[in-house]
């Protein structure tokens, strides 16, 4: 006798039904299994009687119409002809209807299988995001008291790093404690998942939080023989799209080429003098030849990267600025040349004891605004990127023509910038990738000012039938070391264009690459838009992708 042991708490009817993995157990027929031989008979006979009376009426009306019949004037065999086919149509309706209804069920059914066989897995995440919240938010007794502090301004805001040591905790203290001074909420700024020792002392002080960009990604674009997938932080709908199309019609059309004119950061010290002719003295000492190397093994101490190549003087009155320009290996290099022009100025007050130096920088750089001096001479990497882009991949990818491209070129980013009294202006939207670039790779924003001086030239070639493209920079201030480019996300997009960190083998090679780099990013960009405007798409294409219909107001 079989004898099975049965637990001795049985599972009820509702329990076992609400188990992830137990699925209904009803037999129920679906639509591709085998029919009875009756219904199947059944369905030959409606089918052919569908058919037979469908030809039969369509046969009767063709008659009638050839014999000007009025067709409401039917006959006992026309009428009976319709009944049938009333009757086939019904039935046949209803028997593939009632099919329709029980596939429709069962994937029904299928789906709420699924969604209990992943109810854990939901509850699961859910509980741990709850408690990830609570433990952010949560405010110990010691926190209060460091918050209380901190509002009453007993404690200063920037103290609670070094006060705590522990930079994470320290910018939550000074999150809520800024929430209650200003009664404002900051819910939507996260504080989790950001590695906040990172950017002690380098890169932001009293952080409260961090604002997250998403990185799209152009490409990919082929330069000097190599693929590079660029990518670009930014906000503006449509910006990485018409990018990306720019590099498409680069990459088709054989590549863009690249040179790279200048390397060389600057920094101008203000001196002034008691008369205009001590500072010309100096002045004269300067750009003597004969003590340039002198200068520049003072100069040169100050780093292993660091090499002096120039010094160029401008005199007002008896104030004299001194622009030194010198070499600075991967790094973007603003602190290595300040060092550096230190060290001259500290050489230089034994000859010129009456020499008062006024500031380490005197606007003759000129760093983060727009200046002719860098429009001329170049600051950080000058470079210019061209391409030829052929006749048919003008009209098929960029929808345009190549002298439609030519002449609005001319009278926009020419003549409309002479008009507007551009100064290294002369392109159409240069800073926009330029912008992008930077923040996806841990670049100074604010030197997107100098960095986009840019003039874009468009000139049809090989009979007139393709395009010549080229953007001449002169001035593109990058670096691989240093600032924000040794943060996570930002280092990450360095490794995807292959520049991360120094280049061992040769110093300074990985951000002469990466001003390339830009500089083709630009071309492509310029490109796209120049070709959007000239085929009257630009707003188009903005209200597809830089329009939202989200009710943005309604979530606050």
């Amino acid at each position: 006798m079989d004898v099975r042991r049965q637990s001795s708490h049985p599972t009820s009817d509702k329990q076992q039904m609400f188990k992830p993995n137990n699925k209904k157990m009803v037999d129920v027929s679906k639509a591709s299994d085998p029919l009875p031989t009756s219904m199947a008979i059944s369905n030959g006979i409606f089918f052919t009687v569908f058919f037979s009376v469908t030809y039969f009426l369509l046969i009767r009306w063709r008659e009638k119409i050839r014999d000007s019949t009025p067709l409401h004037v039917v006959t006992m065999s026309e009428m009976a002809a319709i009944i049938l086919f009333v009757a086939s149509v019904i039935y046949l309706l209803g028997f593939f209807g009632m099919s329709f209804v029980q596939n429709d069920d069962d994937e029904e059914e299928e789906e709420d299988t699924a969604a209990l066989d992943c109810e854990p897995e939901v509850a699961t995440k859910h509980k741990d995001l709850v408690k990830l919240q609570k433990e952010t938010t949560t405010v110990t007794e010691d926190d209060e008291a460091l918050i209380q502090a901190v509002v009453a301004a007993k404690i200063p805001s920037y103290s609670l790093e070094s006060k705590l040591g522990d930079c994470k905790h320290a910018a939550f203290i000074r999150r809520v404690a800024l929430e209650r001074i200003t009664g404002k909420s900051l819910d939507g700024l996260p504080l989790e998942g950001f590695d906040y020792e990172s950017i002690l002392g380098q890169c932001c002080e009293m952080p409260v939080g961090y604002v997250q960009i998403p990185v799209g990604i152009a490409g990919p674009m082929l330069l000097d023989g190599k693929e590079f997938s660029v990518p670009m932080a930014t906000t503006e709908g449509c910006l990485v799209a018409s990018t990306n199309r720019g590099c498409k019609a680069i990459y088709v059309s054989g590549g863009a080429t690249s040179v790279l004119l200048k390397d060389g950061m600057t920094r101008a010290p203000v001196v002034r003098f008691g008369t205009a002719k001590r500072a010309a003295e100096l002045k004269l000492f300067l750009e003597e030849p004969l003590n340039f190397d002198t200068l520049a093994s003072v100069f040169n101490k100050s780093s292993r990267f660091g090499r002096l190549q120039r010094i160029q003087c401008a005199i007002a009155g008896k104030n004299l600025y001194i622009r030194f320009t010198c070499s600075t290996g991967d790094a973007m290099g603003m602190n290595m040349v300040s060092k550096g022009v230190q060290n001259v100025l500290d050489y230089l007050q034994l000859d010129f004891p009456d020499m008062d130096v006024l500031g380490i920088s005197g606007n003759y750089c000129s760093d983060k605004k727009p200046a002719a001096v860098n429009w001329i001479e170049g600051r950080g990497k000058s470079v210019v990127c061209e391409a030829i882009i052929k006749q048919e991949v003008v009209k098929k990818v960029l929808k345009t023509s190549v002298a439609s491209l030519v002449e609005l070129n001319m009278l926009k980013n020419l003549t409309g910038s002479a008009m507007a009294g551009a100064l290294g202006g002369f392109n159409a939207h240069a800073s926009n990738i330029v912008s992008a670039v930077y923040i996806a790779t841990g670049q100074d924003p604010a030197q997107n000012i100098e960095s986009s001086h840019c003039i874009t030239m468009m000139e049809a070639v090989n009979d007139g039938k393709d395009l010549h493209v080229s953007v001449t920079m002169p001035s593109i201030e990058v670096g691989t070391v240093g600032g924000g480019t040794q943060l996570a996300s930002q280092s990450a997009c360095l490794n995807l264009l292959g520049v991360k960190g120094a280049n061992k083998e040769s110093a300074g090679s990985n951000a002469r690459q990466l001003a390339k780099v830009v500089a083709a990013a630009v071309l492509a960009g310029e490109l796209s838009l120049m070709s959007a405007i000239a085929a009257g798409q630009l707003v188009k294409s903005h209200m597809k992708y830089n329009r939202s219909s989200k009710d943005i107001a309604a979530k606050g």
